[in-house]
């Protein structure tokens, strides 16, 4: 049990001070601080470089604040903004995690800066990440001194750190008073958000000291509380701390509702933070966009005033006004025809979902209904003790669960792929190994149906794809072989590098049922979908070879087939060669 709360306890000192440190930097970039080095930089507006970095600094574009108060700085031309440049610069080390850096441009300030209570909270936070706890304690205290007015900061989320700091220490009466301290000042203030934290502090405040009756109350408050907030870190910890209570109580039925629901939030956290990193690439690429922008419109703007005279602004006004009634005559025809073409594709697209989504939940349906009976049937031959037979539907049951396992992982990599959430990596690989490793996957499938493989590529041959879905692609290739391939049939894979200069052909060829002409071209054709069920234990619904096909696109790659019926058939997968062949 002692353990248990020991884990507890590292666990929520973890969670905590991030989200108060992230809070508090919030509010320092709303207040009246913000309004004032605007002002500033009006009253100053000849020093350009100071100029430039209050605004990037009220942008929160931290490389860019950087680079201009340290042009500022070394310049030395106004002595009165050396402090703001300071304070921007360890303030965007800070929030770009570089705390050393940050320490030492806040140190630089000086005690007289009008604004020198937000460098002490700022160096509180740094101390206060960094684990540096009574380093914190002194900085915080300092700005719970009466008299700063000018930093315009949350007294619950001052009263919460200090806390925080006290309860690190283990301290735990001064930890207490000003935890309550902090959660009375958010309930009067209705921050949900901080309150949930403040909550689980205290209830962590006593589990470590082991006193359970008064801590459980208040991992139930954080935990109903928690549900009202959009955190999904909150969600996720405030059900953990109650699965934990649950499990030390020994109500493990309880605990493993609460171990449940802390997965699903801990799953909606991953994918809101990939969502997140996403947006922030995004973000940055379209700031340097505009930066580039920017730096283009400087440049025509020295142009003009170099050469400005009253014929040639005239002159630039005209050409200016029938260059623009051009440039968006055109953009509307070219919107225009984006749009009618983007309606023609997005009404395409919904006929091939709608005809997807009733071919997969028809196979799934057979497949399961054919489970069912087969298993009714397992049943019975068990209670007759008919062994024999036992045999024959468990590998019937096999196939079939096989058959539906991959049709849904054929599914959810097809959805990535619409909805443009893969990641593509392209890099040389050696093919060889590559197949070896899908090969090993299907040998209890290829000993079952007695069919000889072959692996003929060469150990020296090496492409240029993405790992992920060119295993995906060979997978899928090579399980339609075995299961148009009839028992005691062969399958080969080899390749062929001597064809064309930059490409290699990849080549899967089996002694299977082969394939008309026309169907040939159907599974060619780029909307191609359909659902076919060739024996009791072979189904198609097309979206393999769908896949197949945008991942090989997407590789830079083609593919070809040739067929006959009865006689088998060769899937031509056609991809760059990398520089280490031959």
């Amino acid at each position: 049990m002692a353990m248990l709360k020991s884990i507890l306890f590292n666990f929520l000192l973890l969670f905590s001070s991030p989200f108060y440190l992230y809070s508090q930097g919030k509010v320092i970039q709303n207040d009246f601080f913000s309004q004032e080095i605007k002002l500033k930089a009006k009253e100053y507006k000849d020093d350009i470089d100071f100029y430039k970095a209050q605004y990037y600094f009220t942008k929160k574009n931290w490389d860019s604040t950087l680079v201009y108060s340290v042009r500022q700085l070394e310049s030395n031309r106004n002595s009165a903004v050396t402090d703001y440049c300071y304070y921007f610069r360890g303030f965007s080390f800070k929030e770009k995690k570089l705390f050393k850096e940050a320490v030492k441009d806040f140190n630089k300030i000086s005690g007289k800066f009008k604004f020198y209570c937000k460098v002490q909270i700022n160096l509180g936070e740094i101390a206060l990440e960094q684990n540096k706890f009574k380093d914190a304690l002194f900085y915080f205290h300092a700005v719970e001194k009466p008299g700063n007015y000018n930093c315009n900061f949350k007294k619950s989320n001052a009263f919460h750190n200090i806390g925080l700091c006290y309860l690190h220490l283990g301290q735990f009466d001064k930890a207490e008073t000003y935890l309550f301290k902090a959660s009375e000042l958010q309930e009067i203030e209705k921050d949900t958000l901080l309150l949930v934290g403040s909550y689980m502090d205290i209830a962590n405040l006593y589990y470590n000291q082991f006193k359970d009756s008064q801590a459980i109350p208040y991992f139930e408050k954080a935990y109903k509380l928690a549900a009202k907030v959009k955190s999904f870190e909150l969600k996720q910890n405030a059900t953990l701390n109650m699965a934990i209570v649950e499990e030390n109580r020994k109500n493990l039925q309880k605990a493993l509702v609460y171990r449940k629901e802390y997965e699903s939030w801990r799953d909606s956290l991953r994918d809101q933070n990939k969502v997140w990193a996403v947006a922030d690439l995004e973000k940055k690429f379209a700031v340097k966009q505009k930066q580039k922008e920017i730096d283009v419109l400087e440049a025509e703007n020295k142009l003009k005033n170099a050469e400005r005279n009253m014929f040639l602004i005239v002159s630039v006004l005209l050409l200016l006004l029938f260059g623009a009634g051009i440039y968006f005559y055109r953009e509307k025809s070219r919107s225009n025809k984006i749009i009618l073409i983007q309606k023609n594709e997005l009404n395409e697209l919904n006929h091939t979902k709608d005809k997807l989504f009733s071919i997969v939940s028809h196979d799934l349906r057979s497949s399961v209904s054919a489970l069912k009976r087969s298993n009714s049937k397992l049943l019975e031959n068990l209670e007759n003790r008919n062994f024999s037979e036992l045999d024959v539907l468990l590998a019937k049951n096999t196939a079939i669960t096989n058959a539906a396992y991959n049709l849904l992982d054929n599914l959810l990599n097809w959805a990535i792929l619409q909805t443009a959430q893969s990641y593509f990596y392209i890099e040389s690989l050696h093919l060889h190994s590559i197949v070896e490793q899908v090969q090993y996957n299907y040998k209890a499938l290829l000993l079952d149906k007695e069919i000889s493989f072959e692996n003929k590529v060469s150990e020296e041959v090496y492409i240029l794809a993405d790992l992920d879905s060119l295993k995906i692609i060979i997978r899928n290739l090579l399980d339609n072989a075995i299961k148009f391939t009839p028992s005691k049939g062969r399958i080969s894979l080899y390749t062929d590098c001597d064809i064309e200069e930059d490409f290699c052909h990849i080549i899967i060829e089996d002694s299977g049922i082969g394939m008309s002409p026309s169907l040939q071209k159907e599974i060619l054709e780029e909307s191609f979908l359909l659902s076919k069920k060739h024996s009791d234990d072979t189904t198609g619904t097309g979206l393999g070879m769908q896949l197949c096909k945008n991942l090989i696109s997407k590789n830079n790659g083609k593919l070809k087939i040739k067929s006959v019926e009865n006689q088998g058939t060769k899937f031509i997968i056609i991809l760059p060669k990398s520089k280490k062949n031959g």
